[in-house]
């Protein structure tokens, strides 16, 4: 099948369990959507998000927001204001890393992007410390088993779609530290192959250990189709699969969510009317999932789903990583 068929056959029976639109307070006039997923710092539940006026292309912010009610974040005052779009945030050793899309322009016209990343110790005190390839967004990392790094990345573009007939590819990498990521690791990580089909694309949004030490992975994939008026739709697509870091061997891709699974809404484009941009999941006590995503480029939902890695492996806790390495 197709990746067309194989939504329609998985909207034929997904199994939405809640399905909720965040609130944002403290970004009146701005929608906020593509956060990152939510994480712990001091006692506090917080989330990155991507702040972009409707109205408005290429133009975003990234701000810190607190868990202030149930699928309610609050701006957190005075926290700091970064030039990304599409915050993610991971914790390697003892640090978060924070990373995003930096759009670059030149006499007031686009001229690039790439992808920056900040680190630190106390959330509050990030600094930026590399940057991604040029035109590559999606770049994301993990902390392995043995304390090292997979690094994924997101490469795009025509020389693909003649090589292996899909318009991205998702390449991994393992580094020994933080230290050693820069713009030639990323760019060189050998490419994972089977994941998109002819035409397809898509990229990691967010990694997790998991204690058989494969690597569970929420991201996107996605394809061009035609709406009834016969406007071109880019169609996004939750997703999961599971890595064996060791093999670079992917397994078990599955459609997770579609647009059809969070409320109904606006889009920011007529062309985003069919797109969700995973954050990636939150577990939680009952054994399900709760999902994360852009929704339309302009909102941000939330949909509980059943583990979508359950029988590779639960995401293996920090605490129990420390342990191991002692």
């Amino acid at each position: 099948m197709n990746l067309k068929e194989r939504r329609i056959a998985f909207e034929a029976s997904k199994r939405i369990y809640e399905s909720a639109t965040l609130t944002f307070r403290g970004a009146d006039g701005y929608d906020v959507y593509n956060t990152s997923i939510p994480f712990e710092s001091d006692g506090r539940r917080l989330l990155f998000g991507r702040v972009e006026r409707r109205e408005e292309l290429a133009r975003s912010w990234v701000r810190l927001f607190e868990e202030t009610g149930k699928d309610t974040w609050s701006v957190v005052p005075g926290s700091m204001v970064y030039t990304l779009e599409d915050p993610y945030i991971s914790r390697i050793g003892d640090e978060h890393v924070l990373g995003g899309t930096h759009v670059q322009y030149e006499r007031c016209r686009l001229s690039g992007y790439c992808g920056y990343f900040y680190r630190g110790t106390h959330i509050h005190d990030m600094y930026y410390f590399t940057t991604g390839p040029e035109k590559m967004k999606d770049i994301r990392l993990v902390e392995l088993s043995d304390g090292r790094i997979g690094v994924f990345s997101r490469p795009k573009g025509d020389d693909l779609i003649e090589k292996y007939g899909s318009r991205s590819m998702i390449g991994f990498a393992i580094i020994d530290n933080l230290n050693d990521l820069s713009p030639e690791v990323i760019a060189g990580a050998p490419y994972i192959p089977g994941i998109f089909g002819i035409n397809e694309w898509g990229g990691v949004n967010q990694a997790y250990l998991l204690d058989s030490g494969k690597l569970g992975i929420i991201g996107h994939i996605c394809y061009k189709d035609r709406d009834a008026n016969g406007v071109e739709l880019k169609v996004y697509l939750n997703m999961s699969f599971v890595l064996d870091p060791a093999k670079r061997e992917a397994s078990h891709l599955q459609i997770i969510g579609s647009r059809s699974c969070y409320p109904a809404g606006p889009a920011k484009l007529p062309s985003l009317e069919d797109c969700v941009f995973a954050s990636g999941i939150e577990m939680r006590t009952d054994g399900k999932a709760d999902l994360y995503s852009g929704i339309g480029d302009c909102e941000t939902g939330r949909i509980t789903i059943d583990d979508p890695f359950a029988g590779h492996g639960a995401i293996a806790r920090r605490e129990e990583l420390r342990h191991e390495r002692v």
